[in-house]
C-alpha cells in the first residue's frame, strides 16, 4: 500500500512540473504573439495565440489531474492511516483483557490513556485527510478574474478583445477565512498530540 502511495504522490509531481512547463511554453507564445503583431504580421500573431491557448488548456488539465491524484493520494493515505490505528487499538485490546484479568489499576489507567490518545491521533488524521480532500476539490477560479487577464494580455499586446463582461460581479473568493480557521484549529491539534507524545 505504502508503495502505492508513493506512486500516486509522485505521479501527482510530476503531473504539477508537466503544468508548470506548459506555462513556460505559453508565456515564449505570448512573447512570440506581441513581435508577430508588433511587425503586423498577422497571420503568425495567430498561429502563435493558437498555440499559447493549447499550452494554457494543456496546462490546466496537467493541474486538474494532478489535483486529482492528489485526491486519490490522500484517501489512500487515510486509509493507510486507518489500518495502522486499527492494529494498534487491536494491540490494546489484547493488552487490556490481559490487565483485566490480572486488575492492577496502574496497568489499565495506563492502557486507557493510550487507547485515548489513539483516539485523538484518528481524529487529528481523520480532520487533516478532511482538509485536504476540500482544499484539493475547490480548485474554481472566478470567471471575472479569468476575463480581467484576457484584457490585460490583450492590452499588452495592443489588441481590442471587444468581450462584453457581466455587470456587478466580484471576484472575492469565499470561504478562505473559514479555510484558514479550520488550518489553525487543526495545526494547534496537531501540536498538543505531538506535545503529549
Amino acid at each position: 500500500m505504502h508503495k502505492h502511495l508513493f506512486n500516486l504522490k509522485f505521479a501527482a509531481k510530476e503531473l504539477q512540473r508537466n503544468s508548470k512547463k506548459c506555462d513556460k511554453e505559453e508565456k515564449i507564445e505570448k512573447a512570440k504573439v506581441k513581435k508577430a503583431i508588433q511587425k503586423g504580421n498577422m497571420e503568425v500573431a495567430r498561429i502563435h495565440a493558437e498555440n499559447a491557448i493549447r499550452q494554457k488548456n494543456q496546462s490546466v488539465n496537467f493541474l486538474r489531474m494532478s489535483a486529482r491524484v492528489d485526491a486519490v493520494a490522500a484517501r489512500v493515505q487515510t486509509a493507510v492511516t486507518m489500518n495502522q490505528v486499527t492494529k494498534s487499538m487491536a494491540g490494546v485490546v489484547k493488552g487490556m483483557d490481559a490487565t483485566l484479568k490480572t486488575m492492577n489499576l496502574e496497568k489499565i489507567s495506563a492502557l486507557m490513556d493510550k487507547f485515548e490518545h489513539q483516539f485523538e491521533t484518528l481524529d487529528v488524521q481523520t480532520a487533516q485527510m478532511e482538509d485536504t480532500m476540500s482544499s484539493s476539490t475547490t480548485l474554481t477560479t472566478p470567471q471575472n478574474q479569468v476575463d480581467s487577464l484576457l484584457h490585460e494580455m490583450a492590452d499588452e499586446a495592443g489588441l481590442d478583445l471587444n468581450m462584453e463582461l457581466p455587470q456587478g460581479q466580484t471576484g472575492s473568493v469565499q470561504g478562505t477565512s473559514v479555510a484558514s480557521a479550520e488550518q489553525d484549529e487543526l495545526s494547534q491539534r496537531l501540536a498538543k498530540l505531538r506535545d503529549q507524545m
